[in-house]
């Protein structure tokens, strides 16, 4: 498993997003509060950001624990972003990989990352690997579930499908081809977020038109932040956040269809003066 977390707002540098807070994702790498399967995130970490005026974000990861690494120390301090992706990592399996099986993958504006595991792998999901063209196989970045399930998310985007129905779509395939799978997806452009919450822990935080933080978990006592139904498609940009119920393919009687259109929208009230 994993911890992560993706935000839009007001430019921060990143240790104020990752770093300082009481449960921040630095401190969710050894001693998370609300992880359900796995207890140390310390096989590598990831952080991905967008800089002004540049689409294509920026990536620092390594394979080792988030506290090890004292570069990102320097790099969190004077980096400041409105939008970011970062996540710390517990692998599934052993693998050779080192960071280029940590999140955030990345293609074009977008960058990815899997919270969870692949029920079976690698062999519940060859045939889905099999439906991909030559090249984007070829193209993984590593050998993990994360990697290829990102290929999938991605290839349905290149194909023209919104970055909502795209993760949709992703979750309820895989979850058909190999049931039992915690499949909880967070991607984001820049400008938006979209999230899956399958098997694990998903929160948002809201201050509409300000800023939005979608993670596994808190990473502060706020009040106002909301928890994500399990099997749950959440959208979100800087003014709202939409919630969109996914059906379980094993209960639909069929093959998995397209998530339903977004049903629900939720925004935190506004804050309190703080005295």
């Amino acid at each position: 498993m994993c911890r992560h977390l993706a935000y839009l707002g007001p430019a921060e540098p990143l240790g104020r997003l990752l770093v300082e807070p009481a449960h921040s994702l630095f401190r969710q790498s050894w001693a998370p509060r609300r992880q359900r399967y796995g207890t140390v995130n310390a096989d590598g970490f990831g952080v991905g950001w967008y800089a002004e005026e540049d689409p294509v974000p920026a990536r620092y990861r390594r394979a080792v624990p988030i506290w090890g690494d004292q570069s990102f120390a320097d790099l969190a301090r004077v980096v400041r972003t409105t939008a970011l992706l970062a996540a710390v990592r517990d692998a599934t399996v052993a693998g050779a990989d080192g960071e280029a099986a940590a999140a955030p993958f990345a293609a074009g504006p977008w960058l990815f990352s899997h919270n969870g595991a692949v029920a079976g792998w690698p062999d519940s999901l060859a045939p889905l690997a099999c439906s991909l063209p030559p090249t984007e196989l070829l193209s993984l970045e590593a050998r993990c579930d994360s990697a290829l399930v990102w290929a999938l998310v991605l290839n349905r985007l290149r194909g023209g499908d919104e970055e909502g129905q795209a993760l949709a779509d992703t979750v309820l395939e895989v979850a058909a081809a190999a049931p039992g799978s915690r499949l909880n997806l967070l991607l984001t452009s820049g400008e938006t977020i979209a999230a899956t919450a399958w098997g694990d822990t998903l929160w948002y935080l809201a201050e509409p038109g300000r800023r939005t933080v979608v993670a596994s978990e808190p990473y502060d006592d706020d009040p106002h932040w909301q928890e994500v139904p399990d099997r749950t498609l959440l959208a979100a940009s800087r003014t709202d956040v939409l919630l969109t119920p996914l059906k379980d393919p094993r209960e639909q009687g069929g093959p998995p269809e397209h998530g339903e259109p977004h049903t629900h929208m939720a925004s935190a009230p506004p804050k309190e003066p703080r005295t």
